[in-house]
């Protein structure tokens, strides 16, 4: 009997732990109808209010316009008949100024007719002559009819059927952006953010990333890349701190953007990427990410490495070079065990590294692979793995055994993959650069 009550205890807890997570995932399935939700109302009042006020400024701006252009129309009537006008008015004047005349001799000259034989000879006479003064002969000239301005007003009656047709196709809505971020990646001191088209018949010209702080209300959105590539590496980004980030795209022939993808937090946790500071001959940027060479009067040149070991197996180092200084086949740029080491280059014992000039080097041996020469805007890249030749019993590489790293370096277009053996393990690695004359400058990430 104890038997089966142990069963039925055994199968009643399984039942119970069954249900609790049954129930545990059903909560969060709701949570993330909860959050669907959330996201399509407010989204859809943010899209409410663009519309809203968008149309508000065009309907204020059209009126406004219109206003204008119609005061304008106005002028011109205006102006048109002052100016035509006014010659009438000057040809009345005279025309007036002639009748007063006329009714003025009008009167006289019958006055003459009238009056005594004693006075008709000198009254006659003195008509004669004012009546010869007048010019009854000259009559000023009245223009035509057609020859008068006759104002009138031409309207188009297309405008209002082109602009129904421009109203018409005039802003879009969507529910879903042609464009989503697919992934985050963390880097040292940085993310990588890779994002695609969602929308297959959407023709991108152009990208825009954007980035800002999570959680902080006044932060605003800033621009971090505008280009035609499908991922950025975002750097100057504080460890253990939340971001987020959006992107859109631009169409071909279009000036505007298109709708912002849905946000995604991301964060880092590996601390940036930075150089040694203090070192003889070079200059280091307030981040540290950047160094100069900066003085190459002195005949010893060292080399230059990571504050720590901060580089891991799996991640991408990159070495940009921003300006070139003048070759020597001494110079390195590379990967290494240690940093302890009185050496003037990375072309030594337990490090691999490129040379300006494009020769490769693995523990202080040149290989017969070369990559072009390294100037003004080159990138170098290093990418490693870890490939256990004859693993430990534990598998930590922190307790040593034999093994070896694959390394891949690339350079312009081109790349070359060795192996390259080790003598102990190690959990991280320094990186390090060594120019032999000055004006060398290489950002690191």
């Amino acid at each position: 009997m104890s038997v089966e009550v142990d069963l039925l205890l055994q199968e009643a807890k399984e039942s119970i732990e069954a249900a609790q997570n049954y129930r545990s995932e059903l909560q969060q399935r709701l949570h993330g109808l909860n959050q669907a939700r959330k996201q399509i109302r407010g989204s859809s009042g943010q899209a409410r209010e663009t519309l809203q006020r968008h149309f508000a400024v065009l309907q204020a701006g059209a009126t406004r316009l219109l206003n204008e252009r119609l005061a304008a129309l106005l002028a011109e009537v205006d102006a048109i008949e002052a100016n035509s006008v006014k010659p009438l008015d000057d040809c009345q004047s005279l025309i007036e100024n002639g009748v007063g005349q006329a009714d003025e001799l009008l009167r006289e000259g019958e006055a003459a007719l009238r009056c005594g034989l004693g006075e008709k000879e000198d009254k006659l006479g003195s008509f004669t002559k004012k009546a010869m003064h007048i010019q009854l002969d000259s009559l000023p000239e009245v223009p035509a009819l057609v020859d008068v301005p006759c104002v009138s007003a031409q309207l188009d009656d297309s405008l209002l059927g082109l602009l129904r047709e421009r109203v018409s196709r005039h802003g879009s809505v969507s529910s879903h952006p042609p464009v989503q971020i697919e992934e985050l990646q963390e880097r040292p001191g940085g993310i990588l953010v890779r994002w695609c088209k969602v929308d297959e018949d959407f023709a991108a010209a152009d990208y825009r990333l954007q980035y800002r702080r999570s959680g902080s209300g006044g932060s605003q959105y800033e621009d971090s890349y505008i280009g035609r590539d499908c991922e950025f590496l975002v750097l100057h980004l504080d460890p253990h701190t939340e971001y987020l980030f959006r992107v859109c795209a631009r169409g071909e022939g279009r000036s505007e953007w298109s709708p912002w993808s849905v946000s995604q937090t991301g964060y880092t946790t590996l601390a940036p990427h930075e150089w040694c500071p203090g070192t003889e001959g070079y200059i280091l940027s307030s981040r540290r990410n950047i160094a100069l060479r900066s003085d190459s009067s002195n005949s010893r040149f060292p080399v230059l490495y990571s504050n720590t070991a901060t580089y891991f197996c799996g991640q991408t180092l990159t070495f940009k070079i921003s300006a070139a200084g003048q070759m020597d086949q001494r110079d390195s740029l590379g990967v290494c065990v240690d940093s302890g080491r009185e050496a003037e280059s990375l072309q030594r014992d337990q490090a691999v590294c490129i040379s300006t000039n494009g020769a490769v080097f693995v523990n202080g041996k040149e290989m017969t692979n070369q990559l072009p020469a390294i100037t003004v805007g080159s990138a170098v890249t290093f990418d490693m793995e870890v490939v256990n030749l004859f693993p430990s019993s534990n598998n930590h590489l922190s307790e040593g055994g034999n093994f070896k790293l694959r390394v891949t370096i690339g350079s312009g277009n081109r790349e070359v993959v060795f192996d390259w053996l080790v003598d102990q393990a190690v959990d991280s690695l320094f990186f390090g650069c060594s120019f032999a004359h000055s004006g060398w400058k290489v950002l690191v990430y």
